[in-house]
């Protein structure tokens, strides 16, 4: 992100000139006073922008809150508004980065490519029943929320030749006209032998896999989350894969990732005991919230960043900002 707005702030062409400073501390009521003097805070998907927080920010003089990612899950727009605060965000990146890196995991779990990589790397060239996988043509495959990165996955998908099930309150013609069929959810988790998530996260999505609809779940199902971790409620999980209902679980987001993801533990002892489970269970492949991480998303994110600040520098606001929220 730095060499990028070095680089923009070198661009002769361009009156405005961007003086940011960097930390690796997140944000929270107890870091939000270090924002003083500042009139914009950048925050990513685990920065936590609470009421008390927005509050902290707004005595410090700060005018605007730029996301660099779509989410805004963990801002309160409500508070936000309260205290003057404008909060833009960057809606869209790279669709195609996090619909690829869904199909990655699908791959990985079903074809236990891990287990496979690691047993090479110690000379052991045998097949046995631990590295079987399945087809996925000819598969049922669910596809829960079909905006612009659900689409995206529904055209993959239909390339594997696979029955292809969707779920959205927002039914997408584009998506049946590949060959999508819309369905309930109970529908999606009674049929599917893969499930991908990829909804927002609201009130209502919040643990839409959870322990009530195991039992709904076809046997051995395969679940990718690259959306938010609050779409699953993880104890769920744990005992959807210890039971063999779930066959096998691939995750780039995790539902209490905020102590952890972004950072080094390597050398630390985990505290969270239900995330333990999920690294040492070999049912599960996950990775580090890096769905989005691709050279053509960052340079989108970096783009629209800057573009953000230089509109709200203009004097634009409300409706007449673009991605305000």
């Amino acid at each position: 992100f730095e060499p990028k707005i070095t680089s923009f702030n070198e661009d002769e062409t361009v009156d405005l000139k961007v003086q940011m400073d960097y930390t690796q501390d997140r944000l929270d009521m107890k870091t939000a006073k270090f924002a003083a003097g500042y009139d914009a805070v950048c925050l990513f998907v685990n920065d936590t922008a609470d009421a008390k927080t927005i509050q902290i920010l707004s005595m410090a003089g700060v005018k605007l809150i730029a996301m660099r990612c779509a989410g805004f899950d963990r801002v309160d727009i409500k508070a936000c508004k309260a205290f003057g605060i404008t909060v833009v965000r960057v809606p869209a990146y790279s669709p195609y980065a996090v619909a690829e890196h869904a199909i990655a995991l699908l791959m990985s779990v079903n074809r236990r490519i891990t287990a496979a990589s690691k047993r090479v790397k110690m000379s052991n060239f045998t097949l046995d029943s631990s590295l079987l996988g399945m087809d996925i043509h000819g598969k049922t495959v669910g596809v829960m929320g079909t905006g612009k990165i659900g689409q995206i996955l529904c055209r993959i998908i239909t390339g594997f030749g696979a029955n292809l099930l969707t779920y959205d309150v927002y039914e997408s013609d584009d998506v049946k006209a590949m060959g999508g069929k819309y369905v309930s959810q109970d529908e999606i988790f009674k049929n599917c032998d893969v499930i991908f998530l990829m909804m927002p996260l609201l009130p209502v999505t919040k643990h839409t896999i959870n322990e009530t609809v195991l039992p709904k779940m076809k046997k051995g199902v395969i679940l990718i989350n690259t959306s938010r971790g609050g779409l699953i409620d993880t104890a769920a999980l744990v005992k959807g894969i210890q039971s063999g209902i779930i066959g096998g679980c691939g995750l780039d987001v995790y539902e209490n990732e905020g102590d952890y993801f972004f950072q080094d533990w390597s050398g630390k002892a985990l505290e969270d005991g239900t995330l333990v489970t999920l690294l040492g269970s070999n049912r599960v492949v996950m990775t580090p919230h890096q769905a989005f991480f691709t050279r053509e998303a960052i340079d989108a994110i970096v783009s629209t960043t800057v573009t953000n600040l230089s509109n709200f520098s203009s004097g634009l606001r409300g409706e007449g900002l673009p991605n305000s929220i």
